[in-house]
């Protein structure tokens, strides 16, 4: 094993997963999770700022000082609804809680917390010059943990960000994700006995399905990229006899950039009030989060695909390569043939699918292609790569087919062919660090490059002032 390889912290960053796993804790309230890896940081000789940006479950933790300053980002909330046992091959909750890792977050909160722990023996032994700067960011998931942290102005001298995601393939993301607005859209009617006097009451009811059916004809005229998601989360009841009087609809509204998911989300507050109007009802709109688009950064995405492809793949076991083909089985083969890896259907299909057939288990490197191409789903990293170059690394975790937000990326989460994938994108995130330590120049052409894509426009945060992150409420 080289001096400084992540395999020598294979046995605490697998207990580091585990835990923040089995805690399973959603947007916000991560505390077991955040706990757990501020006891590796500050045993490795971090410094550590707890409750960054006002938020009990984000953190800061500092190596070395000065200039440059390489940011690691780490993530590790759940989601709710995805409870799932480790390693069953079909849906089974675990009966102690609804929520599950259904996105990987705990695999990117390790391999990042890993990437940290070599780091700190580079400092250690090559004398580089530098800050390396892990933040903690909660709540990625419906809580845009970084845009609220990027407002209290914690990336603002940040020179590179790096950062990863597991997938069923190992790649470098070269193109954009689009800009989000999240709100929270409460109708207020007047009850009634619907028997007995239906004309003297006002369906707030009513208001949320005249809403959902005006966004539903809006959507032959959005771009194409364009997306409008919508949940009821209160339908004024259970009682079919009372004329509702409240109800509300949380709407995420994406687009290609901030400005024209503004626009978006204008348009659907119109339709809103709209509603209101049609059904003599009010409505209260409340803002709850956004992020920024993500700025890609094809010079900082070649470096780490260079050396991705320099530490080479890791060795699987025949186990775990049957493992992966039998959750793989859990889908029909179409989707695993056509799995874009969470990256755009236009990137290199051809070759993806004959990757694919010739290496069932993921194992393999997609060639570095940079094109302008648009995931259509969204990230808060987006708001980092506004103030520095960043670049998100892929590695395969996850049998091939299978989906984030699923019961199926829950399963594997722990499993060993998981914990080999994050600790694969872990070295090469310290490898990647180390080499624009060692080397700043390095630095210049990602930075002349954001400058370029984003005309040096100062950043502008999505999230207005007064909207302060949805915490948990303390019992």
């Amino acid at each position: 094993m080289p001096k400084y390889h992540i395999e020598q912290y294979r046995e605490l960053l697998d207990q580091l997963n585990k835990t923040i796993w089995s805690s399973a804790e959603t947007k916000f309230d991560e505390h077991q999770s955040v706990a757990a890896q501020l006891k590796l940081l500050e045993k490795a000789g971090y410094r550590v700022q707890r409750g960054a940006a006002g938020i009990d479950t984000a953190y800061v933790a500092e190596l070395g000082s000065g200039k440059p300053v390489i940011g690691l980002l780490a993530e590790y909330d759940a989601l709710d609804g995805l409870s799932q046992q480790a390693d069953m091959r079909q849906h089974t909750p675990r009966p102690e809680t609804t929520k599950g890792h259904g996105c990987g977050h705990n695999l990117l909160g390790t391999g990042i917390i890993g990437a940290s722990l070599v780091l700190r023996d580079y400092f250690r032994d090559q004398s580089l010059q530098g800050t390396v700067r892990v933040y903690g960011c909660p709540g990625e998931e419906g809580g845009s943990g970084k845009v609220f942290m990027a407002r209290a102005g914690l990336f603002d001298d940040v020179d590179v960000a790096l950062t990863w995601h597991p997938s069923t393939m190992n790649a470098v993301m070269t193109g954009s994700m689009l800009a989000n607005i999240q709100a929270y859209f409460r109708f207020h009617g007047v009850s009634a006995h619907a028997g007995a006097a239906p004309h003297l009451g006002r369906s707030a009811l009513d208001a949320v399905e005249l809403m959902n059916v005006g966004v539903n004809y809006m959507r032959e005229h959005m771009e194409m990229t364009d997306r409008v998601h919508y949940a009821v989360t209160n339908t004024g009841g259970q009682s079919p006899n009372v004329v509702q009087s409240y109800a509300e609809v949380l709407y995420l509204i994406r687009s290609k950039t901030t400005e024209s998911a503004k626009t978006l989300y204008d348009r659907v507050c119109s339709i809103a009030r709209g509603a209101a109007l049609m059904t003599q009802t009010d409505v209260e709109i409340v803002f709850d989060k956004a992020c920024s688009q993500v700025v890609p950064n094809h010079a900082l995405a070649e470096l780490t695909h260079q050396n991705m492809v320099t530490l080479g793949l890791p060795l699987r076991t025949a186990e775990e390569r049957d493992y992966v083909a039998r959750f793989s089985a859990t889908v029909p083969a179409a989707i695993v043939a056509d799995d874009p890896g969470q990256l755009p259907p236009d990137y290199l299909p051809e070759i993806r699918r004959q990757l694919v057939g010739e290496h069932p288990d993921g194992d393999f490197i997609l060639p570095f292609a940079p094109q302008e191409s648009l995931v259509c789903a969204s990230s808060d990293m987006g708001d980092v790569s506004c103030f520095a170059p960043l670049v998100q690394l892929q590695t395969a975790c996850f049998a091939l087919g299978t989906q984030p937000h699923s019961w199926q990326w829950v399963a594997q989460g722990v499993s060993t062919f998981a914990l080999k994938g994050t600790l694969y994108a872990g070295q090469i995130l310290a490898d990647t660090a180390r080499q624009l330590l060692s080397q700043p120049e390095l630095i210049l052409h990602t930075r002349e490059e954001l400058n370029r894509r984003t005309r040096n426009r100062p950043y502008s945060c999505p999230i207005p002032p007064e909207v302060q992150p949805k915490l948990p409420i303390k019992s």
